[in-house]
């Protein structure tokens, strides 16, 4: 990009977004874009996706397209688009007729820099028509791995945007843009958008404002009901894997008084709708729902988010996860996890009517899921590291990270496990070896003749949940491994070498009692929220009423106003003149004309 170029982009980051600097991978992407370049951005969540095709879409002549999976992302992005001072509009089902088409007539006659459309409206011909009457410079595809028959939500709809490309003269720039993709699927997205020779740029997938953990073995209701109270005025989502257990910990929460509305697919449009939008008007704390909710969410002040069952698959899990702490702030991503839930996801995965290559493909993805619930290694690098980043470093943070149990030597177990697996000649599942090693009366055990086995019984002095544990912690860190089917069988990996022949112990950790974390301090002044370091909590908390009543006025979420990060900068700096208050990041021009002198004067009075 070109030194003229550079300065038009900043110049726009700074107006109407109100940042001085591009974050990581952002200035290369706009940069690509507005030299003409296909793109690939794998970006985490929060990481600024969004910003790397509105920029080049304000610079660029006539209308861009955003290809985008969900309604509800499309509006909120619509709308803080227009927040800050950027014409845009969205395309779906969702409008009446007479609105499609007073928002087709517009997009004619250029009242749009951007313009989101869900992938099914590509099959529209009304629409395409109407294409071939406009300028296109850019067609972004957000969540760009739905493309992928190998990524974790594959939509068939995705393979539909291709096809545009031969109705629009001169072809545009694709760029395509996804938070978590594996090596394969990133091939996979540029084979199936035709990508040109694209720009790559992978971030990284560490996010460093999260911190992971995993809950093993939990009373789950008592510790979300902990978890959740100790956390009051917190945003949070619950995830849940059934319909019957959203219900059933929607219900939970509500009878303690908890603030919480319920998502899922068997609720009607409009029950799904108003859930949703309370939400992000910050009118419920708490959300619980299936994997249904959430995708391209644009809410910025989710603290936490709590899997209450284990997901399908990692990707799907950080997706998930990912979508606490978008704006920067710290967030806690808790997985509840039982042996239960592997069941449940076998389960879905033969139900579905996908093909025997894709489904152990999924059971494959499964067992790393499994793997990630009982590693003791770093959390975060355990989940980087499945996306490629082999030289990642712990992360500190996580629950494996600052985990002060104490570490027990279980070598002679292991190297138990370990033969016994031998001499079952690494043919049977999880299930079946614990029983031998507790020495079962089992008739499966009887009918293989392993009751003769010198490893039967060996281990009788512990439960079979335990022993099932400790297979799968070996499992987690490298010693064992899982095929890839509906009935893994468990096999001796190469590490299982060291720790025989004398060279390598095996450790694990005392198994705690389970207790919620205590939710984070919030600075100096106050207790309660995120850790945003000195800042006081009293004027950042009436810097989010006004903000609150202000989204009601204007009939827009409250972060699309101003994000957490830059109230809680404001009640940091404290500023009084507007110079000062342009100083804050996330103040645009469009913004401060609109909200700032409000905002100024609550300081003002605050502070004298």
């Amino acid at each position: 990009m070109g030194v003229e170029k550079l300065e038009q982009a900043r110049e726009a980051l700074r107006r109407y977004y109100g940042y001085d600097s591009f974050r990581s991978g952002q200035e290369r992407l706009v940069g690509a874009i507005l030299d003409g370049r296909d793109v690939l951005g794998v970006m985490p969540t929060g990481a600024g996706k969004s910003i790397c095709y509105q920029l080049p879409a304000v610079l660029l002549p006539g209308v861009s397209l955003v290809v985008s999976p969900l309604i509800s992302l499309m509006k909120d992005q619509v709308d803080a688009l227009n927040e800050t001072g950027i014409p845009a509009t969205y395309i779906n089902s969702s409008l009446s007729a007479q609105e499609t088409t007073e928002r087709l007539r517009g997009m004619v006659q250029g009242r749009y820099k951007l313009v989101y459309i869900a992938p099914e409206r590509l099959e529209s011909e009304r629409f395409v028509s109407m294409l071939r009457q406009v300028t296109v410079p850019l067609v972004a595809v957000d969540e760009a791995h739905c493309v992928s028959q190998w990524g974790h939500d594959f939509r068939p709809s995705y393979m539909g945007i291709v096809r545009l490309l031969a109705h629009i003269e001169p072809r545009p720039v694709m760029a395509a843009f996804t938070a978590t993709a594996t090596d394969v699927v990133k091939e996979d997205i540029a084979s199936r958008l035709r990508l040109a020779d694209p720009v790559r740029v992978t971030t990284g997938y560490a996010r460093d404002n999260l911190s992971l953990s995993v809950v093993r073995n939990a009373d789950k209701r008592d510790y979300l009901s902990r978890f959740i109270r100790e956390r009051p005025g917190q945003a949070g989502i619950v995830y849940a894997a059934t319909r019957r257990e959203v219900e059933s910990v929607h219900e939970f929460l509500t009878r303690l008084g908890i603030a919480a509305g319920k998502y899922h697919a068997g609720l009607s449009e409009e029950e799904r709708e108003a859930a949703q939008d309370a939400f992000l008007r910050d009118d419920l704390q708490v959300i619980v729902a299936t994997n249904a909710f959430g995708m391209g969410i644009d809410k910025s002040n989710v603290r936490f988010v709590v899997h209450n069952n284990m997901p399908k698959n990692l990707e799907a899990y950080y997706q998930e996860a990912g979508r606490a702490g978008r704006d920067g702030e710290p967030g806690e991503c808790v997985l509840l996890f039982s042996p239960a839930d592997t069941a449940t996801q076998k389960f879905f995965i033969e139900r579905s009517e996908a093909d025997e290559e894709r489904k152990k493909n999924d059971y494959r993805l499964l067992n790393d899921m499994v793997e990630y619930a009982n590693t003791s290694d770093c959390l975060q690098r355990n989940i980087v590291r499945y996306f490629g980043e082999e030289d990642a470093e712990p992360c500190g943070r996580c629950g494996n990270c600052t985990d002060e149990r104490e570490l027990v030597d279980v070598t002679r177990e292991a190297k138990i496990v370990f033969s016994c697996v031998a001499r079952m000649r690494q043919r049977f599942g999880v299930t079946l070896t614990a029983k031998v090693l507790r020495g079962a009366n089992d008739a499966k055990i009887r009918q293989f003749g392993f009751d003769s086995l010198t490893v039967y019984g060996m281990m009788k002095d512990k439960s079979e949940k335990e022993l099932t544990q400790l297979i799968h912690a070996l499992i987690a860190d490298g010693y064992l491994r899982l095929t890839d089917s509906q009935y893994p069988v468990v096999q001796l990996a190469e590490r299982v070498r060291g720790v025989m022949d004398g060279e390598e112990k095996v450790f694990r950790r005392v198994e705690p009692a389970v207790t919620a974390p205590r939710g984070r301090s919030r600075g100096r002044y106050g207790a309660g929220g995120g850790d945003g370091g000195d800042y006081d909590t009293v004027l950042f908390d009436r810097l989010r009423q006004l903000r609150k009543e202000m989204a009601d006025r204007e009939g827009v979420p409250p972060f699309v106003i101003f994000h957490d990060a830059t109230l809680r900068e404001m009640s940091q700096l404290k500023p009084t003149t507007e110079q000062a208050m342009r100083g804050v990041r996330g103040i645009g021009d469009a913004k401060y004309a609109k909200y700032g002198a409000e905002f100024l004067e609550l300081i003002r009075r605050s502070t004298v």
